[in-house]
């Protein structure tokens, strides 16, 4: 039988999140690609015991991680059950619902019934009673805002959620979704956007709307797709996403010349004596908007890698300067 570490809390550094009570870990772990129904159960097992003994209490999922659809939370699930049950109390799990989940009218985007009927499937994948939080996890340029935003503030008051957040919307849209929520009595807590040091969209803007609505940012893809690891340092390999360009939005940086400036990044990495991974989490986490990065690692080993970036924080400015010149050359 699993027994958490009794010493779990003694390294982990956890950072609030806007005005609330709320605590995040530093770092969190993210179910989207590695825990599915084609993954080995007892790797991702492993992965999340390790996570939880080190302090790692957030755990991110949506309704169509995997692959396929729904099996990342099954896989959760199924952890749940046999290990997890006695510390639900000391654990911060999230879900989504916004993309294609399934077939028909009501499997996708932002309508009441979607929202209401995907947290319903996803609490019986979870073997939960509830979330933690839940996202809004796109913006739906066809349904109302208010219904969307409606859809959640049921979900708290149900208690089927604690929080409610939002994931890919822009400043303006962050600010009109909290205002709405405010008007239900519903604090928007919390915000899930991309940020790497190659994707900079929340400094135009949201990170300013966050601070002034009192959120937080749980950030994902903070390491752009492997690009900033040394996956690529020897070219893109044909069969890889990069090369196949078709998986997600952000595999369109990975670039020859965005490969060079990583390798730049790389050296200074070695410089402060981390990884090149390592110095790109603790770079998000260098702005005080952001509580938490998402790591997506496949085993406990790419994830201790992760954790250790939690050893050196703190960036010169010199640094800082250095990083804004790589990554602006040409």
């Amino acid at each position: 039988m699993y027994q958490a570490d009794n010493a779990r809390y003694e390294t982990m550094k956890y950072r609030r999140c806007g005005k609330s009570g709320l605590l995040f870990p530093v770092i969190s772990l993210g179910f989207w690609q590695n825990f599915g129904g084609i993954n080995e159960f007892e790797t991702c097992r492993e992965t999340v015991r390790k996570a939880f003994d080190n302090g790692i209490t957030h755990f991110d999922l949506a309704n169509n991680y995997g692959p396929p659809y729904g099996s990342g939370e099954e896989t959760f699930g199924r952890i749940m059950e046999k290990d997890l049950r006695p510390y639900r109390d000391e654990m911060l799990i999230s879900s989504k619902a916004g993309y294609d989940m399934w077939p028909g009218p009501y499997g996708n985007w932002g309508s009441k019934k979607y929202l209401t009927a995907s947290l319903d499937q996803s609490l019986k994948r979870m073997k939960l009673d509830y979330v933690d939080i839940f996202y809004h996890h796109r913006p739906d340029p066809e349904t109302p805002m208010e219904e969307t935003m409606d859809a959640l503030a049921q979900i708290v008051r149900q208690g089927k959620a604690l929080y409610v957040g939002v994931s890919n919307y822009s400043a303006q849209e962050t600010k009109r979704a909290s205002a709405i929520l405010k008007e239900m009595g519903v604090h928007l807590l919390v915000h899930q956007p991309s940020y790497s040091m190659f994707d900079r969209w929340v400094e135009d803007g949201l990170y300013d709307v966050l601070k002034e609505e009192g959120m937080g940012a749980v950030c994902f893809s903070p390491l752009a797709q492997g690009l900033l690891t040394k996956k690529y340092f020897d070219g893109i390999t044909v069969g890889s996403r990069a090369a196949r360009g078709t998986f997600h939005r952000q595999d369109s940086l990975i670039t020859e010349e965005n490969i060079e400036k990583a390798k730049k990044l790389n050296e200074l990495a070695e410089e402060r004596g981390q990884a090149l991974s390592q110095m790109a989490l603790a770079w998000i986490m260098a702005r005080e908007e952001s509580v938490s990065v998402i790591s997506g690692a496949r085993n406990w080993e790419q994830l201790r890698e992760n954790i250790g970036f939690m050893e050196k924080m703190d960036f010169t400015e010199d640094e800082r300067k250095r990083i804004d010149e790589i990554l602006k050359q040409a």
